[in-house]
């Protein structure tokens, strides 16, 4: 798998609140963010795939 750059911009208290985040899991904020955004992209394409299931069966 190949790796790309994304630069974000974001309020200080938030970057530190992440950063705490990450710390109390001894990860890097880096991988807290991108764990972060991976889990919310599963739930999102959980939450569709069941949407799609029941309009299948309620069919």
């Amino acid at each position: 798998m190949t790796s790309r750059v994304l630069t974000l911009r974001m309020d200080g208290a938030l970057l530190e609140r992440l950063a705490q985040h990450a710390a109390q899991r001894r990860m890097t904020l880096q991988d807290y963010v991108v764990r972060a955004l991976a889990r919310d992209d599963f739930d999102q394409r959980f939450r569709a795939s069941v949407e799609r299931t029941e309009r299948f069966y309620d069919s």
